[in-house]
C-alpha cells in the first residue's frame, strides 16, 4: 500500500539511481523523505527530529561517494533513516504495511551497505579508526573512504575522545563528520560543547579547537542544511589521504516546526498525531516516576544531601520536575554513563546521598566503573535502573542483562520491588543506610499497590505472600503478577496449592526460607524479566544444588532477540501460565 506512487523515491532503488538527478530533484528527495520519516514515526513511533536533520548531508554522501565500497558508520545509527531509504529499503517508509520489516537502527543483516549493529553511542569513530587500519593492512590498493558520522551529543562520551586520539594516528584516509545540532537527548551538557559554540561562532576560526589540538585536520561548514554546500564539500574531500573532521552545523528536527520548537520531545517519539504533535497514546493516572521524584522531595524537606544524576536521559525518569524545584541539587552528566557513576561514588564518599538514574540497556558502557569505582570502593550510592525487562526493543536497546550483570558484583543490594510501596520503601532505607550501594529495579509494567512487608533491607527476608506446599513460586519484580497468574493455573489444574514468594532482592538471599521450602516441597519455579544465564533464577538454583529440590528457571534465555513482539517472545520463552504449569507437570511426574 504504497502511500505516495509519485514520489521521486519510487524511482531510488540503490545509491547509484541519484547520481544523475539534478541538484532540484535531490531536494524533491529530501522533501520527500522527510514526510516519510514523519508519517512512519507518526505511526508507529521513532526517532524523529534526529532523521529530519541529517536529510541534505545524507543525499549528498550518496551522491558523491560509492556505498557500500564507500563506507558510512552512523554513531548511535538512530539518524540512518534517509540512508536507509537509499539503500533498498525504501518501503519500510513508502508502505505502513512494511515500517515493521526494519529497525531503526543499521543492521548488516538488512544491507551490505550497513557494517554494524549500533544502538549505543560514541562507537562510531573507533569503529571508523579500526576498519581504516584493516584497510590499510589488508588492502592498501582497494582505496575505499570510510566516514564516521557522530552528534546528538555522542561526542561527549569517553569512547569518542578515545576514537579521536587514535585518529589522529592514521596516515590514510578517514573523514569524521561531527554533526553539530546544538543537543544531546537533552540539552548538551559540558565544556566541550561550549567548545563547539566557540568554533560555530567564529565559523571554525576560534584558536579553541579541540580537534586541532588532537592533530587532525578540520574544517567546519556553517549550513549542513544546504544540499549543494555538502555536495561540495564531500567532493572536495573525497579521496583525502589523511583524516578530516567536517564540523557541520545542522538543525534537529527541521522541515517540522514541533520537531525544532520541542528537541527533546522528539528526540524519539511514540506514536504521536502529525497534525498536532499531540501523543496518540497519552500516560494516565500514577506513575512510579512520580512516586520516585515524590520521595526526593520528602527527603530533601528532612534536610537530606539528596542529589540526582543522569547521564543524558532526565525525560526517562521525568527529571525536568526534579530539575525545576532543585537546580541546585541535579546533575546531568550528558552522555557519559561512565563518569555518572564515578562522580557518584565520590559524591557519597564525600557525604552527599546522590541517586542515580540508568537505563537497564545503557548501563551496560559503565560496567567497569561499577566494579572498580561503585563495588569495590563499596561506596553508599543509590542507583534507579528502569528498562529491565523482556521486551519487544531492537537487540541494540535490550534490557534484559542487568540483573546477571550487577548481581554478580560484591558489595551490591540490588533490589526488585512488585509495587509503589514497596519502591519507596527501599528508596527511602537505601538514601538513608551509608554501609552499601544500593540499586533498585523500577517496574516497567502498570503501576501496582500493595502493602510493603519490610523497612530495613540490609538483611533480606522473603515476603511468603501465600503459603501453600509441594510447588513454591518465587517472582521477581515485574513478574509478580505473572507468578499469581501461575500460582492460580497450578490451582485449577493440577489441584497444587503453590507456595507463592516476593524475593525483594536479586543478590540477598533468605536462607531460612529456602532451608525450610525444603520441609513440604519438591519443585521452586523463578519467575525473573531477564536473562536466566547468571540471573536471580541460577543464585537459587545453586543453593539446591546439593540437596533434592527440583528448580525451573524462567526468563529469558542467552541470545539477542530484536524486534519481536513481547507476547511473541513470552511463547517462546515459556513464559505464559500454561506453560510454565505444563512445566512443572512434567516435573511432577518425573519425580
Amino acid at each position: 500500500m504504497n502511500l505516495h506512487p509519485d514520489y521521486l523515491l519510487n524511482e531510488v532503488n540503490e545509491p547509484s539511481d541519484i547520481k544523475g538527478m539534478s541538484l532540484d530533484e535531490l531536494k524533491q528527495l529530501a522533501t520527500e523523505m522527510r514526510q516519510l520519516v514523519l508519517e512512519r514515526d507518526a505511526k508507529i513511533g521513532g526517532h524523529v527530529g534526529p532523521n529530519l536533520g541529517v536529510m541534505e548531508l545524507t543525499i549528498a554522501f550518496h551522491y558523491v561517494f560509492d556505498s557500500p565500497h564507500d563506507k558510512v558508520i552512523w554513531d548511535v545509527s538512530h539518524q540512518s533513516y534517509a540512508h536507509k531509504m537509499l539503500t533498498g529499503r525504501k518501503l519500510g517508509f513508502l508502505d505502513p504495511d512494511h515500517y515493521e520489516d526494519i529497525t531503526g537502527y543499521t543492521s548488516p543483516e538488512e544491507s551490505a551497505h550497513d557494517f554494524f549493529e549500533i544502538g549505543h553511542t560514541s562507537t562510531s569513530i573507533s569503529l571508523a579508526v579500526g576498519m581504516a587500519q584493516a584497510r590499510d593492512l589488508m588492502k592498501p590498493q582497494s582505496h575505499n573512504n570510510i566516514m564516521a558520522v557522530i552528534g546528538d551529543g555522542s561526542l561527549s562520551g569517553g569512547l569518542a575522545f578515545e576514537g579521536l586520539n587514535n585518529a589522529a594516528k592514521l596516515k590514510s584516509n578517514l573523514i569524521i563528520l561531527v554533526n553539530d545540532n546544538q543537543m544531546s537527548i537533552d540539552e548538551d551538557q559540558g565544556g566541550l560543547y561550549k567548545g563547539l559554540k566557540e568554533l560555530r561562532d567564529t565559523n571554525g576560526q576560534s584558536p579553541n579547537n579541540i580537534f586541532k589540538f588532537m592533530g587532525l585536520d578540520y574544517k567546519y561548514i556553517a549550513d549542513g542544511n544546504d544540499l549543494q554546500t555538502m555536495i561540495d564539500t564531500f567532493k572536495e574531500v573525497k579521496n583525502i589521504d589523511h583524516p578530516i573532521v567536517l564540523h557541520v552545523n545542522t538543525l534537529k528536527g527541521k522541515g517540522y516546526k514541533p520537531a525544532v520548537d520541542n528537541k527533546m520531545k522528539y528526540h524519539w517519539r511514540a506514536p504521536f498525531d502529525l497534525k498536532t504533535g499531540e501523543d496518540i497514546y497519552k500516560a494516565n493516572g500514577e506513575s512510579y516516576s512520580d512516586a520516585v521524584l515524590a520521595e526526593l522531595d520528602k527527603q530533601i524537606a528532612e534536610k537530606k544531601p539528596v542529589v540526582a544524576i543522569n547521564a543524558g536521559i532526565p525525560g526517562v525518569f521525568d527529571l525536568g520536575k526534579f530539575k525545576a524545584k532543585h537546580p541546585d541539587r541535579y546533575y546531568d552528566v550528558g552522555i557519559a554513563e561512565q563518569d555518572s557513576i564515578t562522580t557518584a561514588v565520590a559524591m557519597a564518599q564525600a557525604g552527599a546521598r546522590p541517586v542515580v538514574f540508568q537505563n537497564s540497556t545503557f548501563l551496560q558502557r559503565a560496567y567497569d566503573q561499577l566494579i572498580h569505582d561503585m563495588a569495590l570502593n563499596d561506596a553508599p550510592v543509590v542507583m534507579i535502573v528502569r528498562g529491565g525487562s523482556i521486551s519487544e526493543n531492537s537487540a541494540t536497546h535490550q534490557g534484559t542483562f542487568d540483573i546477571s550483570m550487577i548481581s554478580d558484583l560484591p558489595n551490591i543490594e540490588y533490589l526488585a520491588p512488585t509495587n509503589v510501596e514497596e519502591m519507596i520503601s527501599m528508596l527511602r532505607w537505601a538514601i538513608n543506610q551509608t554501609d552499601e550501594p544500593v540499586v533498585i529495579r523500577q517496574p516497567e509494567k502498570p503501576l501496582v499497590h500493595g502493602t510493603p512487608t519490610q523497612e530495613d533491607y540490609s538483611t533480606i527476608k522473603y515476603d511468603i505472600a501465600h503459603r501453600g506446599s509441594e510447588v513454591a513460586i518465587m517472582a521477581v519484580g515485574d513478574f509478580w503478577e505473572l507468578g499469581e497468574k501461575v500460582r492460580k493455573e497450578l490451582q485449577d489444574k493440577l489441584n497444587i496449592d503453590a507456595t507463592l514468594i516476593n524475593p525483594k532482592s536479586v543478590t540477598g538471599i533468605d536462607s531460612d526460607v529456602l532451608h525450610h521450602l525444603a520441609e513440604n516441597h519438591d519443585v521452586v519455579v523463578t519467575l525473573e524479566d531477564g536473562i536466566l544465564s547468571g540471573g536471580f533464577g541460577e543464585t537459587i538454583a545453586r543453593y539446591y544444588g546439593p540437596k533434592n529440590m527440583k528448580v525451573l528457571n524462567f526468563g529469558a534465555p542467552r541470545e539477542f532477540a530484536d524486534n519481536v513482539p513481547t507476547d511473541v517472545l513470552y511463547e517462546w520463552y515459556h513464559l505464559t501460565p500454561k506453560q510454565i504449569v505444563d512445566d512443572v507437570e512434567q516435573v511432577i511426574h518425573s519425580l
